[in-house]
């Protein structure tokens, strides 16, 4: 037995997603400060007949990070271990948060090609789940990277990439937790660029009627419609010679912080509190943003603060369902009696080589919907969900579902690759919980 367990072990609080709509009493949670005290404490759960998972930031709206056994905390597992300028690839431990992983590079001249729109998140918490931005050509995060290091069932320290352990690499990217618990991950940087952003007001039958021109057109583009409304609002991000144009101090403020985080906290407040109010405000809403055009380094364009918190289902659908099932979701929506104060977002991917990934196999488009934290979101939910999967939707594994692993089975082709995998990694199930069995099977 390792002195890891009084060094490590700390007394155990409710542990609370984000959005605090999933919650866990973990017998114990451990802080290790390298991937050795970690396989230890891997190495001790297995020994104590306990369960482990690892947890990041809690931006999950699943349960995938919930246990009642023992909760690995990453929070010392932070920094960046080398930048091979070579391979042009940055190795960085579990645990850093994404924010601090784009500054570090920035400073280094470097950038992540592609990015999701927050960056609250730790690196392995947004890969393991899938997150994603927008993109014609560029994929996920996961999809950057080039290398894993993972501690495994039996505490072994595993590196995998296309070269080493090839069969685990093409899994463990978007490994859900299921298959280890992963210490460090390698990605692919390139030479830090410019992008040049232009959000524009847009109405909901333009956007859907030329959706495949500005998909086509643009390197990354997405939108938000409004329900109860006709309204949209683009997004389009390419790269740019420059110069560097940044959204003004004030204007960026009013922008980012005013209109899209304190006043629509106050909406959303107003619209829980009344919701027959929510077509109106939803009318104002939708003609709060104006059109801007700003141009800066890609962290600072991809990612935006959200501070108003909420509850969200995310599916993704072969790209060319994309208007149609949106068409359908708002037709929905129309003849119901919902109320829905949040705007739906669409963002696109590229095909993808991930086992698990949305995008495994083929081109997609995302389509999410949210509802305000604190605000019933199951009639709404469902009804949605019935729209995307009649169209093969695949739901995002972090984020609001009630599909299992009978339709996943269906939906992956290469959803039995997985499953045997983690039979090889995990035959005693130490990484189980109750999300895993659903989605997985036991």
């Amino acid at each position: 037995m390792s002195g890891t367990r009084n060094s490590l072990n700390s007394l155990t609080s409710t542990w609370r997603n984000w959005a605090g709509n999933v919650t866990a009493k973990p017998a114990r949670e451990v802080t290790p400060a390298s991937p050795q005290e970690l396989a230890d404490a891997v190495r001790e759960a297995a020994e104590d007949g306990l369960k482990v998972k690892a947890v990041g930031t809690g931006h999950s709206f699943t349960a995938v990070a919930a246990t009642d056994g023992v909760l690995i905390r990453p929070d010392l597992l932070t920094g960046i271990r080398e930048i091979d300028r070579t391979a042009m690839t940055v190795t960085v431990e579990a645990g850093t948060p994404l924010g601090r992983l784009n500054a570090a590079l920035a400073r280094e001249g470097l950038s992540l090609t592609n990015m999701g729109d927050i960056m609250e998140q730790t690196v392995a918490g947004a890969t393991s789940t899938g997150t994603h931005g927008t993109g014609r050509d560029s994929a996920s995060i996961a999809a950057q990277i080039r290398g894993l290091e993972l501690v495994t069932a039996d505490g072994s320290l595993l590196r995998c990439s296309e070269k080493e352990n090839p069969e685990i690499y093409a899994a463990a990217r978007i490994g859900l937790g299921a298959l280890g618990v992963v210490t460090a991950i390698t990605f692919a940087v390139e030479p830090v660029f410019l992008l040049t952003a232009r959000e524009e007001p847009m109405t909901f039958d333009r956007v859907t009627a030329e959706f495949d021109a500005l998909f086509a057109e643009n390197e990354h583009f997405e939108f938000y419609w409004f329900p109860h409304t006709g309204n949209c609002n683009t997004k389009r991000n390419n790269r740019s010679a420059g110069p560097a144009a940044p959204a003004g101090t004030i204007s960026g403020w009013i922008e980012d912080e005013l209109l899209s985080n304190g006043v629509f906290q106050l909406a959303c407040s107003v619209g829980r509190a009344f919701p027959a109010a929510i077509p109106a405000i939803a009318r104002v809403s939708s003609r709060a943003l104006s059109a801007r055009t700003y141009t800066d380094i890609p962290y600072k364009v991809f990612t935006s603060p959200r501070r108003v918190r909420f509850v969200e289902m995310e599916y993704a659908l072969p790209r060319e369902a994309a208007v149609i099932a949106l068409r359908e979701l708002r037709a929905m929506v129309e003849r119901s009696p919902l109320r829905v104060g949040f705007p739906v977002e669409v963002r696109t991917a590229p095909a993808d080589d991930i086992t698990l990934s949305t995008a495994s196999g083929r081109d997609s488009a995302y389509i999410a919907v949210h509802m305000y934290r604190g605000t019933p979101y199951q009639s709404y939910f469902t009804a949605a969900e019935r729209i995307m999967t009649a169209h093969g939707g695949r739901p995002h594994w972090g984020k609001v579902h009630t599909r299992d692993a009978a339709y996943f089975a269906q939906a992956y082709p290469r959803f039995g690759e997985f499953t045997a995998l983690r039979d090889r990694l995990d035959p005693g199930r130490l990484f189980q919980n109750a999300y895993l069995r659903r989605v997985l099977g036991d």
